[in-house]
């Protein structure tokens, strides 16, 4: 039976990144499962002031996403990944005494994020490049995780791709760091929301279309494509 990834006679370098990509991500229901205890925190301790109340209105929140996740026999990545981040964002918040400083974890980390992605793609290690060889499962059984890196037309791609994360924490500092300096808790808020998983699926969208429409051909014998490719069916 042929596949997605062999209806064109021809397989290409976007064809297998695109695979691989699609394996790496969370997707909207990651995101917002990484978000929403946060946000939860930070709506319940600008209404009320109170730890408790806060940390119990975060924390029903997290098991409720959990034991959604285990019903149905799936990952619990995205949750705990919330747990680390409603922490970090309850510390910085408790500690200080005011609403605004949940959002500076979030916010010091797309920077460092946005500085490593640029980095990356100076010394021609492309951050995207590093997620496609890390859903690699045969490179990595191999102790190869980074073959990847021996196919130029694929670190071309992958550099494509990572400039596109690089603009989505470039976006996020540029609006969310000015109203952390005044001191919109509101404004925060919102764009917490609206800088999470709908930026997020736009970049994933506008990488999608990078990869559609490539055409970047590849030997079906390099060793950057794996069985889980050419078997998918």
């Amino acid at each position: 039976m042929s596949t997605p990834d062999q209806t064109d006679t021809t397989l290409t370098v976007e064809s297998v990144i695109r695979h691989r990509l699609s394996q790496a991500l969370g997707g909207l229901r990651g995101s917002l499962e990484t978000a929403l205890p946060m946000i939860v925190f930070v709506i319940t301790w600008s209404v009320t002031t109170d730890r408790k109340t806060s940390l119990s209105a975060a924390a029903g929140v997290t098991i409720v996403l959990a034991i959604a996740r285990v019903a149905q026999r799936q990952t619990l990545q995205f949750v705990l990944s919330s747990v680390f981040a409603t922490a970090l964002a309850a510390f910085f918040a408790l500690r200080s005494g005011r609403a605004e400083d949940a959002f500076l974890p979030g916010i010091l980390t797309s920077a460092g994020w946005g500085v490593a992605t640029v980095v990356s793609i100076v010394a021609r290690w492309p951050l995207v490049g590093l997620l496609v060889g890390a859903s690699d499962t045969k490179a990595a059984a191999a102790g190869d995780p980074f073959r990847w890196r021996r196919n130029p037309a694929v670190v071309r791609v992958c550099t494509r791709l990572t400039l596109v994360l690089a603009a989505v924490y470039a976006i996020r500092v540029a609006i969310m760091g000015p109203l952390y300096l005044t001191e919109n808790i509101a404004a925060l808020t919102v764009a917490k929301v609206a800088l999470g998983w709908p930026l997020w699926a736009a970049a994933v969208a506008v990488m999608g279309l990078m990869l559609v429409g490539g055409h970047t051909p590849i030997d079906p014998e390099d060793d950057f494509v794996t069985g889980e490719v050419t078997q998918e069916g």
